[in-house]
């Protein structure tokens, strides 16, 4: 049987950061009240000459290095994104031809927070059909770009960054599942409602921004988020005291606080970075299981479960034994 398994993992974030003393300056808000609802203090902005394959680079190259990979040792690229730096060519083929990866198979995801999830699941089924042995799949983005500075209710939440992970074909367990889910149906409560083929007319008036509905997304992710670990669960026919680490997708405490509530896990069992790096989107998955990794939490053969909530809506989840 062959399995994926997590060799390496790799995380960048920009120079620039943005206090919530620095948006107080900037629009009508508090720093009392953005950690209360968010938990959020800071978060990274990508400098005037940085795009997303900027930082998709230095997030990759330092998973490879743990991994002990060069570029032509690839079979598959995936960068899960929703700020790519042009329409086309792709991310993931811009940060191929960076890589020295000529020839592989390279594209991107876009299911927006939950973007690394679905591409993780991408990249461990081709493994496990035996036609990769290597593959670099990458959260990365720079939402920045694409927030409203004068909006109080956005501008607080995003942060720009990215994560990266090594999967290589291996006899021994490594991704146990992944589950994905989408519902069309709430589309309207957060997006970014213009694009290439439609409402052209605002993207030209300058108006490419996010825009949320922020109560109603926070009841959809915490009833959806609970029914994921219990499917999760119940698909590994694991108890919830079998997990050793939540990994979630960094959106604010309050959902986070819920999902673990929900497995039983303490707060000292969840991975949180909202607090320094704000919501990433697709990379904020990949940057926080960088971070425990690195500094000693998550060791080999821990049992974590990954999880993702964003626009479409998506969400998703995996089960790794690290």
């Amino acid at each position: 049987m062959i399995y994926a398994r997590i060799t390496g993992t790799g995380g960048y974030l920009p120079e620039k950061i943005l206090t919530n003393a620095d948006l107080e300056r900037m629009v009508e808000t508090d720093d009392a009240w953005i950690r209360e609802r968010t938990g959020i203090q800071q978060r990274h902005i990508v400098g005037e000459n940085e795009s997303t394959v900027d930082l998709a680079e230095i997030a990759a190259r330092r998973a490879m290095e743990v991994a002990g990979v060069e570029g032509k040792d690839l079979d598959l690229i995936i960068v899960a994104t929703t700020t790519p730096d042009l329409v086309f060519p792709s991310t993931a083929c811009l940060l191929q031809h960076r890589l020295g990866a000529n020839g592989c198979a390279a594209f991107d995801v876009q299911a927006v927070c939950t973007g690394f999830v679905y591409a993780l699941g991408v990249a461990e089924k081709f493994i496990r059909a035996g036609g990769t042995k290597r593959a670099l799949v990458i959260g990365a983005e720079t939402l920045s770009r694409i927030v409203d500075w004068t909006d109080r209710t956005t501008c607080v939440l995003f942060g720009d960054g990215a994560g990266a992970v090594v999967l290589e074909a291996s006899e021994e367990a490594g991704i146990l599942s992944v589950h994905l889910h989408a519902d069309g149906a709430h589309s309207d409560l957060l997006s970014v409602p213009c694009g290439v083929s439609k409402n052209r007319a605002l993207c030209e008036q300058g108006g490419v921004f996010i825009q949320m509905k922020g109560n109603e997304v926070f009841k959809v992710a915490v009833n959806t988020l609970g029914r994921i670990v219990d499917e999760t669960l119940e698909a590994a026919g694991l108890e919830k005291a079998d997990i050793d680490w939540l990994v979630p997708h960094q959106a604010n405490t309050r959902i986070i606080a819920a999902t673990a509530k929900k497995l039983g896990l303490p707060m000292e069992r969840v991975v949180l970075t909202v607090a320094k790096h704000g919501n990433t989107s697709a990379a904020s998955v990949p940057l926080a299981l960088d971070v425990a990794v690195r500094d000693g939490r998550i060791q080999r053969g821990d049992r974590l479960l990954l999880e993702a909530f964003g626009g479409g809506f998506t969400w998703g989840s995996a089960l790794i034994r690290y």
